[in-house]
């Protein structure tokens, strides 16, 4: 152990408490109006990787040189962070959003089910599983703006807004199992494994569909008493007129560009590229537009980037312990893992362990993904709908331990499938 790694781990212990007190900061803000501002940001839960990553890199500056930090940030891959931004921006946008509304309301009225109940219903199961072919960040965004108005809202008990927000992590984290592509997790060992969609659905995809049925299902019930019909339509913002109705011809365009940021995940300059046109795109059809969430997809960019800065010297401690467990104990010690790391960071360092056995393989997936709905840190998704949906929360934040709470039920769903089917 380096001094520097030493130095590592310690800001990476400060950040995860951070997280986990990120909620006291905005009671101090209330209390502290004089320096309210400092304090909402650093309340900010997005903002917290970020900051500790600045800090990180300033004590590796002051140890090793200032060329040896610029050079370790430079050398960290910043593509999943800037592919979350621009899929969160055009999945939010409205044409989106309401083709989505229009084909869940078809669905809703086929089902033997209040309207209200059955959107909620699909929110938590059916947009979670599309997250196989959209990518999870976007089906996180597309859940997470369809479910706001209808659960995240006053009326709805504090408790039952954190057990529907840990049963959608959950089930979005799991959700994205059916093929190689869409969850990160399962991206980072799928070249080295040779693990295709195919051998996704087969080995995890339907067991993880029966885990997201059971759990939506389980909070729609807790829901149901809660449920209004004017709760089934997504309002528009407070202070925001009602945009003009979408041309058929601007709805493909803008799905058209949804589905092109997806086939091109894995190459930012191009689709970034495809993020200014449709920027330029929306300004120029502005009246058939709500806001871009630009802020909070910026937001939810920075934090993950911290994780990328952060995580990257973590792997002196972590490697060894995923290494050292027997497979049972592996699937528990990844569940457990995944809530103060990343999963996706944790796959890929199982991925290096050479000699792995393919039971192992399977235990060290299936707890990564079971345990990606902990916290705000498991899954890449939850920082965006962590974005999305606080405002809907007591003080406009989502706590840790509430999260933490709210996901256990539906975590230990996901693992008794993973396990026992």
């Amino acid at each position: 152990m380096t001094t520097l790694q030493l130095i590592s781990a310690i800001i990476f212990a400060l950040a995860l408490i951070h997280t986990f007190t990120a909620k006291l900061f905005e009671k101090l803000a209330h209390r502290h109006p004089r320096h309210a501002g400092l304090l909402h940001l650093l309340g900010e839960v997005e903002v917290v990787f970020g900051f500790w990553a600045f800090i990180l890199i300033i004590c590796m500056a002051l140890v090793a040189g200032g060329d040896s930090a610029i050079a370790y940030a430079e050398s960290r891959h910043y593509t999943e962070p800037l592919f979350v931004f621009v899929v969160m921006v055009v999945a939010a946008s409205r044409p989106v959003l309401d083709a989505v509304q229009r084909l869940l309301k078809a669905v809703a009225r086929l089902m033997p089910l209040r309207t209200e109940l059955a959107l909620v219903w699909l929110g938590l199961a059916l947009v979670p599983l599309t997250g196989s072919l959209i990518t999870e960040p976007a089906a996180m965004t597309l859940a997470a703006l369809m479910l706001a108005p209808q659960i995240f809202r006053s009326g709805i008990p504090e408790w039952l807004k954190y057990g529907a927000a840990g049963v959608l992590f959950v089930n979005i984290s799991i959700g994205g199992t059916l093929t190689s592509y869409a969850a990160p997790p399962v991206l980072m060992v799928a070249s080295a494994w040779q693990w295709d969609s195919a051998f996704m659905a087969s080995h995890f995809g339907w067991k993880a569909a029966i885990a997201v049925l059971v759990n939506a299902t389980g909070a729609s019930l807790l829901l149901r008493p809660y449920l209004h019909s004017n709760t089934a339509d997504i309002k528009p913002k407070p202070g925001v007129a009602e945009p003009a109705p979408v041309p058929l011809a601007i709805s493909l365009v803008h799905l058209a560009v949804l589905a092109s940021v997806v086939l091109l995940a894995h190459h930012p300059v191009l689709f970034l590229g495809l993020c200014l046109f449709f920027l330029g795109f929306v300004q120029a059809y502005e009246r058939h537009q709500n806001p871009l969430i630009l802020k909070e997809g910026l937001l939810v960019g920075f934090f993950l980037a911290g994780l990328v800065v952060l995580g990257g010297m973590q792997q002196w401690w972590l490697q060894p312990i995923v290494s050292s467990l027997k497979p049972l104990a592996l699937f528990f010690g990844a569940l457990g893992l995944t809530a103060i790391t990343d999963n996706a960071a944790l796959t890929y360092l199982g991925s290096l362990i050479a000699g792995m056995t393919d039971e192992a393989k399977y235990m060290l997936m299936a707890g990564a993904v079971a345990g990606g709905g902990l916290t705000v840190i498991a899954n890449a998704p939850n920082p965006a709908g962590v974005a999305l949906l606080r405002r809907g929360f007591k003080d406009e934040s989502i706590g840790a331990l509430g999260l933490l709470a709210g996901a256990a039920l539906p975590t230990a769903v996901a693992a008794a499938a993973f396990l026992l089917l």
